[in-house]
């Protein structure tokens, strides 16, 4: 992986110098009185996808040199409307938009991570990216793979014409192993490198 990851970097960093870095917009779901879903350890989705995406503001920052133009949505633990976190994504011109969530279910044994695109007709890049991510969370990280899906959710519904999105959901806190998971800020940090990588490599090597 170290081999892959220099690899990658070196190119990155020769590909920016020739053209302008892709912007990319992140947002951590929920936030402020909306919680999200509760772990079976405490753990509140939206601080875990927080620090999530304050993890891809500083990778990108330290180990790709800046090259993307990242955004977040919220950077504190603040509610924003559905319609607010696709509109700074229009008003940047983003070249991506990127949901992060946990998941939750009844069944406490459901685990793995699950990668949503819009439900009608789907652009290349938005699945580039999705199959890249799901490669990476998979064979990387270890994470249960569920696929990836499409479903008619409001931050995909309105990025459709404007940029390429996807939904991902990290991994079920309802269940104890993967809470505890979730919970480690290395488990964090290596789901926003994942995500990271996919990005890069989607727009400098594909």
């Amino acid at each position: 992986m170290k081999t892959y990851l220099c690899s990658l970097v070196m190119f990155v960093c020769c590909s920016t110098a020739m053209a302008q870095k892709p912007i990319v917009v992140i947002d951590p779901g929920h936030g402020g009185p909306d919680s999200g879903a509760i772990g079976t350890n405490e753990i509140l989705e939206k601080d875990v996808v927080l620090d999530i995406a304050k993890q891809c503001l500083q990778l990108n920052r330290s180990l790709f040199h800046d090259s993307l133009e990242v955004y977040l949505t919220r950077y504190t633990d603040t509610l924003v409307s559905l319609a607010d976190r696709t509109k700074l994504a229009k008003a940047l011109r983003a070249d991506f938009f990127v949901s992060i969530h946990c998941n939750q279910a009844s069944n406490k044994k459901a685990q793995g991570f699950e990668i949503f695109l819009f439900h009608e007709e789907v652009d290349g890049e938005s699945y580039a990216v999705a199959s890249n991510l799901a490669d990476q969370l998979q064979q990387r990280l270890g994470i249960y793979d569920r696929g990836i899906k499409y479903a008619n959710f409001q931050v995909l519904r309105d990025t459709q014409g404007h940029c390429p999105s996807l939904l991902m959901e990290t991994g079920f806190i309802s269940n104890a192993v993967e809470a505890n998971h979730t919970q480690k800020m290395e488990s964090r940090t290596a789901i926003a490198l994942a995500l990271l990588q996919s990005l890069i490599k989607t727009f400098y090597h594909d």
